[in-house]
């Protein structure tokens, strides 16, 4: 069972559908379910968790040799570098005391259309009231938190598959050959 799971196609297959069960989740119960708004740094967290979808997927009906895994894993590492700075900054802005909160400013679409792209990005990094509130937690870990996991799962695999290529290859016991 486990020669025939570990293999790069077949898990990056399964990363895949981590993150399109992330983004279901997302979508379905948080938005849809609880009617919880994502902030905008909720939406760049979601940005980058599709953009580690495609790369998987990608990867995973590509199937290169070790070369072209090893440039998945760094477009790979991108995203998920990506994911895990928003993450960290919206916790931490989820932990500012309320006197230092920034105060709530346009929603992502008004500034998309109003400000120019690199205004808009920075305008979002800085945060704004709507993503100090705390609307969720499991564990003691609030939806930011949990993207973090997340992404620090992600970037742990594609960390490996950066050191190993094609590990289905690599990384099998000889007993299993």
């Amino acid at each position: 069972m486990l020669q025939w799971f570990w293999n790069t196609r077949r898990l990056n297959l399964l990363a895949f559908g981590m993150s399109i069960l992330g983004i279901v989740i997302a979508v379905v119960y948080f938005q849809n379910h609880l009617d919880l708004l994502p902030c905008p740094l909720c939406i760049f967290q979601r940005v980058a968790l599709i953009a580690g979808a495609i790369i998987s997927l990608i990867a995973a009906l590509h199937g290169p040799g070790q070369l072209g895994y090893r440039i998945y894993a760094i477009a790979g590492l991108i995203a998920s570098g990506f994911g895990i700075f928003i993450a960290a900054r919206h916790i931490w802005i989820q932990n500012l005391p309320p006197e230092l909160v920034p105060t709530c400013g346009p929603d992502l679409g008004y500034m998309m259309q109003a400000f120019p792209f690199f205004e808009m990005v920075q305008t979002v990094l800085n945060g704004s009231g709507e993503c100090a509130e705390i609307q969720w937690s499991f564990l003691g870990l609030t939806i930011p938190g949990w993207v973090l996991v997340i992404f620090i799962i992600y970037t742990l695999f594609f960390l490996l598959q950066l050191w190993k290529g094609d590990f289905g290859k690599n990384l099998r016991p000889a007993s299993w050959k």
